[in-house]
């Protein structure tokens, strides 16, 4: 049992720090464990909880833990979980709920329309020359759209009748 908890350690030790070896791991890291593990349940155990528990397991100026203070964090974490459970009998049942777990990466950022941004992003409602960058389906329209393109045709801007002078010529 204690080997699967620590392949489940290993995995969340790495876990979002590059420089990070898998032998220690960081209070993040370890919050983030306790949390998709089921560990932290918000009521029992709390995050407040968990950091008292791993300030406490851990060297006076370090940052990280090691396996061995993450077993004892797991023992202290245990028995405030499953209470009335004895010592070994809640660090079981904390091994269980570790068992094969690796760290969630889902639901961790949504993307958000609050209020006015479906407003602000809806290309229909826009006027002026912003509605010239769109074609009616609401795709831009690229380089198009954001420039003025330049007719060399020799009449000057604004003339509507371009194109019709040798018409008026032949009678």
């Amino acid at each position: 049992m204690a080997s699967e908890a620590e392949g489940t350690f290993q995995r969340f030790a790495i876990f979002g720090e590059s420089s990070s070896s898998d032998t220690e791991m960081n209070n993040k890291n370890f919050s983030k464990l306790c949390k998709d593990c089921g560990i932290m349940d918000g009521k029992t155990v709390t995050s407040t909880d968990v950091d008292i528990v791993f300030s406490k397991v851990k060297a006076k100026n370090a940052r990280t833990i090691t396996f061995q203070q993450f077993q004892e964090a797991m023992k202290e974490l245990g028995q405030k979980r499953f209470k009335g459970k004895s010592p070994d009998e809640a660090l079981e049942n904390i091994y269980r709920l570790m068992e094969g777990k690796d760290p969630a990466t889902t639901g961790v950022t949504k993307a958000t329309t609050v209020g006015g941004v479906s407003r602000l992003t809806d290309t229909s409602k826009y006027t002026g020359t912003h509605k010239e960058r769109f074609d009616e389906s609401g795709k831009g329209k690229g380089i198009a759209g954001r420039e003025d393109v330049t007719d060399s045709s020799g009449y000057v801007s604004g003339y509507k009748g371009a194109g019709t002078y040798d018409k008026k010529g032949s009678r």
